[in-house]
């Protein structure tokens, strides 16, 4: 099944259109996977993919109260930290969740010479708009 979602996920990427701010960080977000649950009313399943460029980051944040993350690193490694852990080093093909409400202070592209790929895999509710909302301090 989670082979599927992730081929899925792939070929989705390939035709949608990023979905990226000009925010002086050097990330790339796509979201490559939206579907309503239809045994769960009232919640959907978003796949969104996240790509570093070398020395790369994006802004601390957080996410829906909503939403439960699963992410995966597809490539390269990412470091992260949540809610005030300390900061760790996620490799291809590890993974990490947040919990509803978690803040995350640290995702950025732990090398400054190869690129790095995440898929994060949001459980949200369906009419939630805004994924990712910036820590302001």
């Amino acid at each position: 099944m989670l082979t599927r979602f992730l081929s899925a996920a792939a070929f989705a990427a390939l035709s949608v259109t990023a979905a990226s701010a000009d925010d002086g960080h050097t990330d790339k977000v796509t979201i490559v996977f939206d579907r309503a649950l239809p045994n769960v009313p009232g919640k959907s399943m978003k796949g969104i993919l996240v790509e570093y460029e070398p020395g790369g980051s994006s802004p601390a944040h957080t996410h829906p109260d909503s939403a439960f993350i699963y992410a995966t690193v597809l490539e390269g490694s990412i470091r992260s930290s949540v809610n005030g852990e300390p900061e760790r080093v996620y490799k291809a093909g590890e993974n990490f969740y947040e919990e509803p409400g978690a803040r995350h202070g640290v995702s950025d592209n732990a090398s400054k010479t190869e690129r790095a790929k995440l898929l994060a895999v949001f459980v949200v509710d369906t009419d939630e708009k805004e994924l990712t909302t910036p820590i302001k301090d």
